[in-house]
């Protein structure tokens, strides 16, 4: 077993005979934030079909009341959002899996963004309904918090942030590097529309126009999911193996789905061993196995029949809220079924 790329660039799962590496062990992190503490009625309907229809055209992209921003992948499904940070430039990985922005300590220092010093046990700062305090716990770790002047991307203002700063990470798999994550706190902020697949993300400017995507989305054959919030901030989405219930993490900033071995087991299923370990935060690195599902349904949506990853997953990303996950729901899986992510309507489009 081994990593396979896509001629669309994606990376799955696959067999040795297919697989990119099969020399050496391939090791890849596995840290979103949310893990580790962790998308006129005529006018309308054309603005919301265009979203659905990206992927079959190259036509430009509109969403009546939004402002799109473009995105990128690099190595190992990185969806990249250029940004500027104090006016500086950086890149950070659009992590439905983050619950705030956190940027790598060289790229903060860069752009003059540096931990707070207060007596304080924790600050309030003009953002509604959050409290951000001085040492922000990610991966188990307390997290030193800064404050961005200014954060742009595109044509997006997002004015003034708290960050958390963790340590820099350079990645022994010599994929491209990013400056740091994208989190929830913005793109919950701003009702974000991410299109896996179109490379755009969108940001509600808008806030008086209500756009229906559920019910475009049904003319355009995709399945309509309900995301559901957990207490900790955490996106997850219900499903199925074998008729057996249960709840994945949506993460764009996991390069690959993953399961937790012991509820694959569970099932019955046997995992095949691969040459990929996986470091979860700060944690050791952890061989992953690799199985082959036929019968995975996320909500109404049947996946197709693909590998995917199997591993001892850490109690800290088991647990979100009050909900035990049973796995992750990665990029490879979001590209392959076109998913759509609303983060206004709370819904996950899925073909």
């Amino acid at each position: 077993m081994g990593i396979y790329r896509l001629s669309n660039g994606i990376v799955r799962l696959e067999t040795r005979a297919r697989a990119a590496d099969d020399e050496s062990t391939f090791r890849v992190r596995l840290d979103s934030a949310c893990c580790t503490a962790k998308i006129a009625v005529s006018l309308v309907c054309i603005a919301s079909t265009s979203v659905f229809g990206a992927a079959k055209n190259a036509s430009p992209m509109r969403l009546s009341g939004y402002k799109a921003v473009p995105v990128y992948y690099e190595p190992l499904n990185k969806m990249i959002m250029p940004v500027r940070i104090n006016g500086q430039q950086a890149k950070l990985l659009v992590d439905t899996g983050a619950t705030q922005v956190i940027l790598n300590r060289d790229a903060a220092e860069l752009a003059g963004v540096r931990p707070l010093q207060r007596s304080l046990g924790q600050v309030r700062f003009l953002v509604p309904n959050q409290v951000f305090t001085l040492g922000s716990e990610i991966n188990g770790q307390v997290l030193p918090v800064g404050f961005a002047q200014d954060i742009t991307a595109g044509g997006m203002n997002f004015g003034s942030r708290p960050v958390a700063l963790r340590d820099s990470i350079h990645s022994d798999t010599g994929a491209g590097r990013v400056d740091g994550m994208l989190g929830l706190d913005i793109l919950l902020r701003h009702k974000a529309v991410i299109n896996c697949r179109s490379r755009l993300v969108f940001f509600k400017v808008d806030k008086g126009r209500r756009i229906n995507l559920a019910s475009i989305a049904t003319s355009e054959k995709f399945a309509r999911v309900p995301i559901q919030r957990e207490e900790n901030g955490a996106l997850t989405v219900s499903c199925s193996i074998r008729g057996q219930p249960a709840r994945l993490l949506v993460d764009t900033g996991a390069f690959v789905t993953a399961l937790h071995e012991p509820f694959v087991k569970s099932l019955g299923l046997v995992p095949e061993s691969t040459q990929i370990s996986a470091q979860f935060g700060r944690g050791p690195w952890k061989r992953l196995s690799a199985t082959k599902i036929g019968d995975l349904r996320i909500g109404v949506f049947k996946a197709p029949p693909e590998k995917f990853g199997v591993g001892p997953l850490p109690q800290f990303a088991l647990q979100q809220g009050n909900t035990r996950i049973a796995g992750i729901l990665g990029m490879d899986t979001l590209y392959i079924c076109h998913a759509i992510i609303d983060l206004d309507g709370m819904n996950l489009f899925l073909k």
